[in-house]
């Protein structure tokens, strides 16, 4: 194959796939002036839940917004604490600072990335309220042990299912949900390199409880019940109808997206299983993986070989080369961190590859072909 670009995610060739029916759903939102809220976003509230499976969805402005509406909805008092991974992106836990809540932060099991629940189990204290588990790269955490634990302590669960629409999780007695839909409150990005992207920012918030969906909603909107009557502080959050036309549009897609995804990660698994030198992404027995990111894991060399991907016309990210509790902007804001030692060896190791639904395999064995020639020199 000759020297290409081969980006991240091809967001053209997705959209060339539908470009008719989207734009026929934005001619038809902008014929209507019905630019916010509307029957778009109404109808993809409703065909969201149904696809997530859970009672209540609420559209809002983007993923952000999402888990700050989570934690405005609970109620939390300044200083409580909540339980979160600091090997994520920010905005996990820049959420809490603002809401002035602590964020304590907590080991990652060194298979998944995602949050490791005994290490999470040790951090809780008298002061814990919450618990914010990452669906991290598009695998679930593991949802049963951390639901049990926080069924203990009696706490509640936000799930940060940024990078995993559509994954699921499996019960001991076989139920069977999708992230999400599992803990007190499920919060989603529709930024759009996610697996179900629209064409701005985008994000929801779900709940199976009746009140605290009253709640959100309110929230999302100014305080309001009905227009004018403020009942509560709130903030300005909402999912405009083009976006809703759009993920309308694309919804119906998103299972055979996330199963190309899929057929792109065992492509990867085939190609790179004889590098001793690097490990594929593994994937639980009770978790299905979406592939938001596919990463692999380099026990030497990362940096370079991201320099040489680059040169060869490969994009690659580091997913994330900074942890939380390093970060400059929580040294200002009160934190408790346990023990980081996987989160501070893994930052320096991870490296995501191009994957997405239209990712051809000459493409992958371009790539691979690159890996391979690096670490055999």
């Amino acid at each position: 194959m000759a020297k290409t670009m081969i980006p991240m995610v091809n967001l053209q060739d997705q959209y060339l796939q539908m470009k008719d029916e989207i734009d026929a759903a934005i001619l038809k939102t902008v014929a209507s002036t019905r630019f916010i809220g509307g029957p778009e976003v109404e109808k993809f509230e409703e065909a969201f839940a149904e696809y997530i499976g859970v009672k209540h969805l609420i559209a809002c402005a983007n993923g952000t917004d999402a888990l700050q509406l989570a934690f405005m909805a609970l109620n939390l008092e300044e200083g409580d604490e909540v339980i979160t991974p600091s090997f994520t992106y920010a905005a996990t836990a820049e959420v809490l600072g603002l809401l002035k809540l602590t964020p304590v932060f907590v080991e990652v099991d060194p298979v998944t990335f995602n949050m490791d629940p005994e290490m999470m189990e040790k951090s809780i204290s008298a002061k814990t309220k919450a618990i914010l588990p990452v669906h991290l790269y598009g695998q679930c955490a593991n949802m049963e042990r951390i639901l049990s634990i926080a069924d203990k302590y009696g706490l509640d669960v936000v799930e940060d299912t940024a990078q995993a629409v559509g994954s699921s999780h499996q019960f001991s007695n076989g139920n069977i949900k999708k992230s999400g839909s599992m803990g007190t409150i499920g919060t989603f990005s529709f930024f759009p390199s996610k697996n179900l992207g629209c064409f701005g920012d985008g994000g929801a918030v779900c709940t199976n409880d009746d009140k605290l969906a009253e709640q959100l909603r309110m929230l999302a909107k100014h305080g309001q019940k009905q227009k004018y009557k403020h009942e509560i502080l709130g903030c300005n959050s909402r999912l405009d109808s083009l976006q809703a036309a759009v993920l309308n549009v694309k919804l119906p897609y998103l299972e055979s997206y996330n199963q190309s995804r899929i057929t792109a990660a065992n492509i990867y698994n085939e190609l790179l299983s004889d590098i001793a030198q690097i490990r594929t992404p593994e994937v639980l027995e009770n978790s299905t993986h979406v592939y938001h990111q596919y990463t692999i894991l380099c026990e030497h060399g990362r940096n370079e070989l991201q320099e040489k991907l680059r040169n060869e016309g490969v994009s690659s990210v580091i997913y994330y080369p900074i942890p939380l509790h390093k970060q400059k902007a929580f040294t200002s804001i009160p934190h408790r961190k346990g023990e980081l030692d996987n989160t501070e060896i893994i930052v320096d190791k991870v490296l995501s590859l191009p994957i997405d639904s239209s990712l051809k395999r000459e493409q992958q064995e371009y790539i691979c072909n690159i890996i391979k020639h690096y670490f055999n020199s």
